[in-house]
This record gives C-alpha cells, sequence and structure tokens, in this order.
C-alpha cells in the first residue's frame, strides 16, 4: 500500500535519504532513443546543474547523484534546523530565486515599500515566510522543482506535452552511518554497474566524478579540500534574486551538448499567482543563472554537523575497490581488496559486495541495520519493514 511522503520522510528519524526518480515507462528521456535515432545525452548535464542550483537554496544538501539515461539517484541531508536559522528576508530572497511570488512580497523586500505597509499585510507576509521556510526544507518541493523545470525544458525540446517523470519520487530512509556509506557506493557506481564506465572518474554526470574533478583541479582552487570541505558554509546563499535583464533569456537549443546557460526552466506552482508569460520568462532566465552549490563535504560531524561522517580518502578507496570487484550478477567489472573503513563499520567486505547492488530491491522505504529498522517500525506502528533479512546479511561482519 502506498503511504504518504509525511510517513516516509521523518526528520525525527533521520536527515538522510536516497531518492529514485525515474522517466516514464522507463523510457530513455536523457538518453539514446533507438526509437527515433536522437541522443538526449545532453538532459543529463540538465538535470545535475539544477539539482546543484537547488541544493543552493533550499536547506537540502547533495552527497552522491548519479544521472542516468532513464532515471535519476541522489542522496541527500535535510537540514532543517538551518532553515529554521534564516532569517524572514533571508527565507523570502530564496523563495523568490525559485518563484516569483505575490507583490506583497516585494514590497516587503523593498525598504522604500516595506515602511508603507498595513499591519494586515505585515501579518500576511509572516505567513507566507512561514510557509516558504516550511518548503525549503521539504525534500518534496525539491524535488518537484527539479523534476518540473526538467520536464517542461524537455517538452519544449520535443515539442509534446504530457508526463516525463513517473508520478512519484522513491524514497528511502537512512538510518545509520553504515547505510550512508553503502548507498553512496551504490549510487556513485552506479555507471559501472550499468557496463557504461570503467572507472569513478569516468562516470559521466556522478557525485563521485565531480569530487574527482575538483580534487584534480586542485591548482585553480577547486580542490575537494578547499572547494568543499573548507570553504563550504551552508548558510551562505543568495542574499538577493538575481537581476534579470530582457535580454537574458536564451532558449533550449537542439543540441547535445547544452552550457550552463541554456539549463531548464522552472514552474510555477498552481498555488503562486503567476505573472504575464515575459515576466515568468525572465524569471525563468533568473533561476537559470543561479550558481551551483558544492557537494556536501565530507568531515567530522563533531566540528561541522553538515558534513558527511567519513573521510573523502577512505571513501573514494571503497569506491575505486568495488569498481573494479568482480560481481557475477552484474555487467561492470570488478580485485578482491577492500579498504578498511568496512571492517570500522562492521560490515563484511564479501557480503558487502555480494549484496551492494540489491540496495533497492532488497530495502524498502529505510535501509539500516537490523536494529535499526525493527525501532522504526514501532514507530511506524507497522508489524515489520521489508528488507530486515537484507540488513542482517549486509550490515554484519559476523
Amino acid at each position: 500500500m502506498t503511504r504518504p511522503r509525511a510517513a516516509l520522510v521523518s526528520l525525527s528519524d533521520t536527515p538522510w535519504y536516497h531518492v529514485v526518480t525515474r522517466c516514464v515507462r522507463r523510457a530513455y528521456l536523457c538518453g539514446f532513443d533507438r526509437l527515433t535515432g536522437r541522443s538526449f545525452e545532453h538532459r543529463r548535464g540538465w538535470v545535475e546543474l539544477r539539482l546543484r542550483q537547488l541544493a543552493g537554496v533550499f536547506a537540502i544538501d547533495v552527497a552522491a547523484y548519479a544521472v542516468m539515461s532513464n532515471h535519476v539517484h541522489l542522496v541527500v541531508r535535510v537540514d532543517a534546523n538551518r532553515a529554521a536559522g534564516w532569517s524572514d528576508t533571508e527565507v523570502l530572497r530564496r523563495w523568490r530565486c525559485l518563484f516569483r511570488g505575490p507583490v506583497v512580497v516585494e514590497r516587503f523586500l523593498s525598504p522604500a515599500t516595506r515602511a508603507e505597509m498595513t499591519e494586515t499585510e505585515l501579518d500576511g507576509v509572516a505567513g507566507l515566510v512561514e510557509t516558504y521556510r516550511a518548503r525549503l526544507a521539504d525534500l518534496s518541493w525539491f524535488m518537484r522543482v527539479l523534476n518540473e523545470s526538467i520536464a517542461r525544458a524537455a517538452n519544449r525540446e520535443d515539442g509534446v506535452r504530457g508526463r516525463f517523470w513517473e508520478g512519484r519520487f522513491r524514497s528511502q530512509a537512512i538510518l545509520d552511518e553504515t547505510a550512508l556509506l553503502a548507498v553512496m557506493a551504490y549510487v556513485d557506481l552506479n555507471p559501472i554497474r550499468a557496463g557504461i564506465a570503467e572507472t569513478p572518474e569516468e562516470s559521466a554526470h556522478t557525485g563521485i566524478a565531480a569530487r574527482i574533478a575538483a580534487l584534480r583541479a586542485g591548482d585553480e582552487g577547486t580542490a575537494i579540500g578547499q572547494h568543499l570541505d573548507v570553504a563550504y558554509r551552508p548558510d551562505v546563499g543568495p542574499e538577493t534574486p538575481p537581476e534579470v535583464s530582457p535580454g537574458s533569456q536564451r532558449p533550449i537549443p537542439h543540441q547535445r551538448k547544452t552550457p550552463a546557460s541554456h539549463a531548464p526552466t522552472p514552474a510555477e506552482p498552481e498555488n503562486d499567482a503567476s505573472p504575464d508569460a515575459r515576466s515568468t520568462n525572465l524569471w525563468e532566465a533568473a533561476l537559470n543563472r543561479l550558481p551551483p552549490a558544492p557537494l556536501l563535504p565530507f568531515g567530522n560531524p563533531a566540528e561541522l554537523p553538515a558534513t558527511i561522517p567519513f573521510t573523502f580518502d577512505g571513501y573514494l578507496t571503497l569506491v575505486d575497490s568495488l569498481g573494479r570487484a568482480l560481481h557475477p550478477r552484474k555487467r561492470g567489472a570488478i580485485p578482491a581488496e577492500l579498504p578498511e573503513i568496512l571492517i570500522r563499520l562492521g560490515i563484511a567486505p564479501e557480503r558487502f559486495v555480494e549484496h551492494a547492488g540489491f540496495l533497492l530491491k532488497g530495502f524498502g522505504s529505510a535501509i539500516g541495520a537490523p536494529q535499526r529498522l525493527t525501532a522504526l517500525a514501532a514507530r511506524r506502528e507497522c508489524r515489520y519493514l521489508r528488507g530486515l533479512r537484507r540488513a542482517r546479511l549486509l550490515f554484519s561482519a559476523a
């Protein structure tokens, strides 16, 4: 039975989630279409850019991702505490990077017109602030903006209307560090398991490839240690909506490689006042020009909570080793030595290699150690959660 999203995404249980969204009928709408002979590989770049842009606006950090030809994997951390600490002005400015919003918000953000607002108008703005604050820390809203903007751009490119993505994205609650390690490796190794890449650094449109590229570009000041771990400041966001000039709008061309300026456009939600078409285009162009946010850094959560609780070197060694290990039921190729990070977390290396490719089929709405799944089932008042047997096999060194 389908459960409401509010029951599946509970920040009191965990801020970490694995998200999967698929193209309708699992068609290769972001890859090579054998029926028409057309390549839509450039759309993978759209998705990669847009999710990094949205991470800079929402209180949602991206830890790992893999944009495939007919589906997308994300590992995210929802930071509601960060959103709670934003000022009213910061919330409204961030929201206006996504949607124009009602006129009263624009008046509130201008000191000259704010002084002329009535108490009733100010109370209305206060209500909007709390609504927007909640949405900016809402995984469903993050995926809504991501999916709708890509769908509209793709439909416009094809000259069609209708669904591009399946109706609901799938989410898995990640309940502990061990599960987080397994899920991130699963996501980053998707292209290798699919047989379309040989090494992590060759896995186009993945988080691990982006991290390795940044590491190699260290002489330009974009190394992982400088650009992500040290310089990463989760509370730094857009102070004002990007300024837009009438000539800034550019249509998405029919080409395989699409630069950042040709990124897809956002959708206006039904409950937001929609401006006229020209104004909408200007705001879409503003969203396209948002800078991509850095990926969530690796580090010590005791020093900075918004971090991945491993060292990047250890994780890179794990992914590189798994990427070369031999798996009889997968097309990707793979050596036998696995890093010590698995032992430290209590994972049997052989079982990890054997079962790491079945995280979606083997688990349901949550993934973690057996005791974590049992406790979550009790909190949800259900008899069991799918994946308990797999958890005993995967997350045990015995």
